[in-house]
């Protein structure tokens, strides 16, 4: 507190002692030179009415903005830009090196091969791994365009609990819901294919022999022991990871959804 104001309090204390002989207001005294304190003090500014009140969160923006929508607009803008999202991930995987010549997806030799494929391509025998990668790929294509039936159908069967939970989830809502309502056919689908595909690979029904009798040891990962297996489990892996990319793209940019009623919900729901 500033040396002036301290000696006007002391100053209406020195009068009260010095005037003690008459009737004297000490209270109206003190709070006269309080007041006047008061006055000159920088005012501190009054906190607004929204100043205690916690800032919305993504998901309750996103909800309040669904509320502008009927419950048909959300579901029915939402299965458009999930069949597009499927049907755009599905078409570029069932191309020719749809997984091979893509980084994120290409299936690798598993990994008791990998270990040896070093030491082959010294003598020599590097060709028979790259030929054994490119058929493992080739088989997850093949089986790549089985997905989409699948995907479309757990579209369908959406209900609007579904939709609004998608809507105002994280990146990957649809995707982690794709992944739980198709996984399992998904699977039962994929694998006859692939087992057809390697069947032409003399080289996979040798990686099956050895794969089953390291699998009785513990060295060999147990869903590694048949080849069809593994590459039924990558190829799932694969395709919803470019589900989770189509879904990540529609989310950040709106505009990239088919259909005027999805861009504008999905523009609603951005944060």
């Amino acid at each position: 507190m500033p040396q002036h104001k301290i000696q006007s309090i002391l100053f209406a204390f020195a009068t009260l002692a010095a005037s003690h002989a008459h009737a004297i207001d000490f209270g109206g005294l003190i709070n006269k030179e309080l007041g006047k304190l008061d006055k000159s003090a920088p005012q501190k500014s009054e906190p607004t009415a929204t100043s205690n009140t916690p800032a919305m969160t993504g998901t309750t923006k996103s909800t309040t903005n669904l509320a502008n929508f009927s419950d048909n607009d959300q579901i029915d803008s939402l299965k458009q830009a999930l069949i597009q999202g499927a049907e755009t991930a599905v078409g570029n995987l069932s191309k020719e090196n749809g997984y091979l010549g893509n980084n994120k997806v290409r299936i690798p030799l598993p990994e008791n091969l990998q270990k040896a494929d070093g030491l082959l391509r010294k003598f020599g025998m590097g060709k028979y791994a790259d030929d054994l990668t490119t058929s493992i790929n080739r088989a997850a294509e093949t089986a790549a365009p089985e997905a989409k039936d699948l995907l479309v159908g757990a579209v369908n069967k959406m209900t609007v609990e579904d939709a609004k939970g998608i809507l105002t989830g994280g990146s990957d809502a649809a995707t982690q819901y794709f992944r739980k309502n198709t996984e399992t056919a998904l699977a039962g689908k994929f694998k006859p294919i692939v087992a057809t595909s390697m069947q032409k690979v003399k080289l996979a029904e040798a990686y099956d022999q050895f794969a089953e009798k390291g699998g009785k040891f513990g060295l060999i990962d147990k869903r590694d022991t048949k080849m069809d297996d593994y590459i039924t489990r990558k190829a799932m892996d694969g395709l919803f990871l470019m589900i989770a990319e189509q879904e990540k793209a529609i989310r950040a940019n709106p505009l990239e959804a088919t259909g005027n009623l999805a861009k504008k919900i999905f523009s609603a729901i951005k944060f």
